[in-house]
């Protein structure tokens, strides 16, 4: 019996680990860092489905700084994107257009 409980115990650790990025810590990286080149999050997040913000997001995040290092326009924003700030906060940042994306049906709030 206590064999079974210390799997259930250990199965719901690895189970809910994972989830420990925030949508509201997405949304203050979203704002301070995003919104200086691109538009607000209404916009400029429902213009992706879940599964392309997935895919640019995987990696952490390393198909979108990829992205944004070879564009001259987002000059920017290479500090931020060569960052370990950047490689930290991805999980949140994901967690956030995914939340927001044109597929999920959800919009984020004005502030």
């Amino acid at each position: 019996m206590k064999k079974y409980i210390f799997v259930f115990i250990l199965t719901l650790f690895f189970v809910t680990s994972p989830v420990n990025a925030a949508i509201y810590k997405g949304h203050k990286v979203f704002t301070r860092v995003c919104t200086k080149c691109h538009q607000t999050g209404q916009y400029f997040i429902a213009k992706k489905t879940i599964y392309q913000w997935k895919k640019l997001m995987k990696k952490k995040g390393l198909p979108l700084s990829k992205l944004h290092l070879k564009k001259s326009k987002a000059k920017k924003s290479w500090k931020y994107f060569k960052s370990k700030k950047y490689k930290k906060k991805t999980k949140h940042l994901k967690q956030f257009l995914v939340e927001y994306a044109k597929d999920s049906g959800n919009v984020p709030a004005c502030n």
